[in-house]
């Protein structure tokens, strides 16, 4: 690849790469790394042919779609692999409880009014001080406060299982001095 080819070449990938690569991660399934491999060896073979690339975009999307079909199908016919003896594994710590805690919550966050959430969603989740959310949300302190109790006494009112899983949760988060679910005094 002479000079002019390869100016060519760098100035297509720092412009084009960020939209290739977020074709390539949804191909791959939303998995980043897997599309930014995918992605790098489209490059590698576009690379190779620069100088008779006549539409570079259209032909780097063109080798992700045949290469992530490839890839499809070499898993396909290796789905198994058999070895004399199972690998190791080691036990993963169980979240399931993290995970459901999540799925409650946001199920709760959606059926309270937009103004509930705004309230519990930058105060807790963002972690802003009430100055700072008054501040956002152009109101006092004070109805910053009364909101936020009356959206935490409606999200338990919604959501009585929160109190439940609350506890398990504060022990995977970063110390506070309060949880969501508790309202400060």
């Amino acid at each position: 690849m002479d000079a002019e080819a390869q100016e060519s070449f760098r100035e297509f990938v720092a412009n084009r790469s960020s939209a290739l690569l977020k074709t390539a991660v949804l191909l791959s399934g939303g998995d980043r790394h897997a599309g930014e491999d995918l992605l790098q060896n489209a490059l590698i073979k576009a690379a190779g042919r620069w100088h008779r690339i006549d539409e570079p975009e259209a032909y780097v999307r063109q080798v992700l779609y045949r290469q992530q079909v490839s890839r499809w199908r070499l898993k396909w016919r290796r789905r198994e692999l058999s070895v004399a003896e199972p690998p190791e594994t080691g036990t993963a710590p169980d979240t399931s409880g993290a995970a459901e805690l999540r799925l409650v919550m946001r199920g709760a966050l959606a059926r309270l009014t937009a103004r509930q959430r705004t309230v519990l969603v930058l105060r807790y989740f963002e972690d802003l001080p009430e100055g700072e959310v008054a501040r956002i949300l152009g109101c006092s302190v004070g109805t910053v406060r009364s909101a936020t109790h009356r959206s935490l006494a409606r999200l338990r009112a919604l959501a009585p299982e929160l109190a439940a899983l609350g506890p398990a949760a504060d022990e995977q988060r970063p110390s506070r001095d309060y949880s969501p679910m508790e309202v400060r005094p």
